[in-house]
């Protein structure tokens, strides 16, 4: 009998991956230039170039030697950063961050894989870590989803440290290789700098999992809110003009400090809404990171 990470992966690969086999790893050619098998044009010859990728067709016509130039066919290398702290549990049930979560990781190994790239995965749960080694199967992608069942995402008294995230998949990636950090990036931790650090060495994409719960804060009168990460309970009034405001101007606080350091670092962020159709949300992904690559 198949299992429920099979039969997710069954629907996903009916309904996504055949829409979009092929658009990721045409976003995320390598830009090294070599004797791969794609013509990207021509430039004029320059000491020290090889002289057996002279086009002398051109060189004829132009009366001056012209180079053939490609883009070199190499194996990619993916790793997925993947958030299972306590604050991605948010979300209504079965369409949480922690599913949306799931569904991406196992669309995106299937999509880079069947392209014979290899996907590894780094599992962070609230300070475990675990490491899925790279693969391509189809095997690989339901492996992946059988380590994120395992993850519990209810670990308390601590906030999830997104920059021990990052610096962990520095550590494993030790190839320039696609990082892509699937996370909330709510937690603590001086996360810039970790973030940097990883972006010189390697290509990083953020997909940023949001759910309405983060944000807001309903008007009920008296409630009891927990902290996602932590689990510490409080009574408060919803309807306090004064929490409401320093709520909002945490939020806030969140949302520049996100943007600054991911534009400090160089990094794209992608906002990735449980309530959205993954489907759409990818074929933007990929679009905007074309528009991007040089």
């Amino acid at each position: 009998m198949a299992t429920a990470s099979e039969k997710l992966l069954l629907r996903l690969e009916w309904k996504v991956v055949r829409r979009l086999d092929g658009r990721l790893q045409g976003a995320h050619r390598t830009t090294h230039r070599g004797s791969g098998i794609d013509f990207t044009g021509l430039r004029a010859y320059g000491d020290g170039d090889d002289a057996r990728h002279i086009d002398w067709n051109v060189t004829a016509r132009l009366d001056e030697p012209h180079l053939r130039l490609f883009t070199e066919d190499r194996e990619l290398t993916v790793w997925l950063v993947l958030d299972r702290s306590a604050s991605m549990t948010a979300g209504r049930p079965g369409r949480g961050k922690h599913d949306v979560l799931t569904e991406l990781a196992l669309l995106l190994t299937r999509l880079f894989g069947r392209g014979g790239n290899r996907v590894g995965a780094v599992l962070f749960d609230t300070g475990i870590l675990r490491v899925v080694p790279p693969g391509t199967t189809r095997r690989h992608a339901l492996r992946i989803a059988a380590e994120l069942e395992r993850a519990s995402g209810t670990r308390t008294g601590a906030t999830t440290d997104l920059a021990e995230m990052l610096d962990a998949a520095g550590r494993l990636a030790r190839r320039r290789a696609l990082v892509l950090v699937l996370s909330d990036f709510i937690g603590d931790g001086d996360w810039e700098r970790s973030l940097q650090r990883l972006s010189r060495r390697h290509e990083v994409v953020a997909l940023r999992i949001v759910d309405p719960a983060d944000d807001a804060l309903p008007e009920a009168g008296l409630i009891v809110v927990e902290d996602a990460e932590t689990g510490e309970q409080l009574l408060v009034d919803s309807t306090d003009p004064l929490l409401r405001l320093r709520f909002r101007t945490a939020v806030d606080d969140r949302e520049a400090r996100l943007t600054t350091g991911m534009r400090r670092a160089g990094v794209p962020v992608h906002r990735v809404d449980t309530g959205h159709d993954l489907t759409e949300t990818l074929v933007e992904v990929v679009a905007r990171t074309r528009d991007r690559t040089p």
